[in-house]
């Protein structure tokens, strides 16, 4: 006797989904979860011989006391608030700009995605000898050939964290564009027309257009860009290494070294799971503040 149609949908429907439930589970609930079960052991890679006897939550004690690590922190969340404010605003230009009618608008399109094609240690290690302080394009451009006036930029403290926070929105910027592209798009052009025909300006129709309908896009991508700025590691990992003085260490970085310069994988799992709640925290408030007014709004 065949099964009726209903359940027939259904069995098919989960033999489509379970590869991807296998997929995620493998790739990231078993790394998300392990990393959680080294967080509670002391491994130290050049101690083999304690073995990884069970801490509890003494490692989350002790990143709590770590200067180093809550430095780490606070730089990341000065890195991902500046680089994604910039991002998103460039971004809303350049979208603003490529969405327009004009010859080689295609050309364009194309090209304004270039930064971000390019792979992220290939750039970043194109903007480290643009700083750099022997024969560094930016020096060039403020000093000429004035060689005796060129500073080691990525030398210095503040200057260094810039540079990353440079690189990450020259790189990224044209991938925010994008997004907030798809949602300019889907605005109508009726309503343009409609606002012209009542005599708005070009900034009224910005403001009460553009802006308004364009939300749920700029979400997305805010909710992105965060999300990929909270792992930041091979901008710093490429250009400073940290430096100078631990000045642009970010979580990231900082767990790197703990495990695979000093080899204590349980205290850099720890700070790897600190990453992973933080990203998740915000991803939760992002959806629950922001995305549940846009839902309303567009109800």
């Amino acid at each position: 006797m065949s099964l009726p149609l209903i359940k027939r949908e259904r069995i098919f429907a989960a033999v489509l989904i379970i590869p991807c439930i296998l997929f995620i589970t493998v790739f990231a609930f078993y790394p998300i979860g392990y990393s959680f079960y080294l967080s509670l052991h002391r491994i130290i890679l050049s101690l083999p011989e304690i073995g990884q006897p069970f801490v509890g939550l003494e490692n989350y004690r002790a990143l709590l006391h770590d200067k180093v690590a809550m430095h780490s922190l606070i730089n990341t969340f000065l890195f991902v608030f500046i680089s994604t404010f910039f991002e998103l605003l460039f971004g809303l230009v350049i979208a603003l700009v490529i969405n327009r009618q004009f010859k080689g608008r295609g050309f364009v399109r194309a090209a304004v995605l270039i930064p971000w094609a390019i792979p992220t240690v290939v750039s970043s290690q194109m903007w480290r000898f643009i700083f750099n302080d022997k024969y560094g394009l930016f020096n060039f451009i403020l000093f000429g050939t004035d060689v005796s006036s060129y500073k080691a930029w990525l030398a210095e403290p503040v200057f260094a964290f810039l540079a990353i926070i440079i690189t990450d929105v020259w790189k990224t910027s044209c991938f925010a564009a994008l997004l907030i592209l798809a949602g300019l798009q889907t605005i109508p052009d009726e309503l343009y027309e409609a606002a012209r025909i009542d005599g708005a300006s070009a900034w009224q129709q910005f403001r009460k257009i553009t802006l308004p309908l364009l939300k749920p896009a700029l979400l997305v991508a805010l909710l992105f860009r965060t999300m990929d700025a909270f792992r930041v590691f091979d901008l710093v990992f490429v250009m400073t290494q940290g430096g100078p003085a631990d000045s642009t260490n970010v979580l990231q970085f900082y767990g790197y070294k703990k495990i695979f310069t000093e080899g204590l994988m349980g205290y850099g799992s720890t700070i790897s799971v600190l990453v992973f709640l933080i990203s998740f925290a915000v991803a939760m408030l992002y959806i629950r503040f922001i995305g549940t007014k846009l839902f309303k709004e567009t109800a």
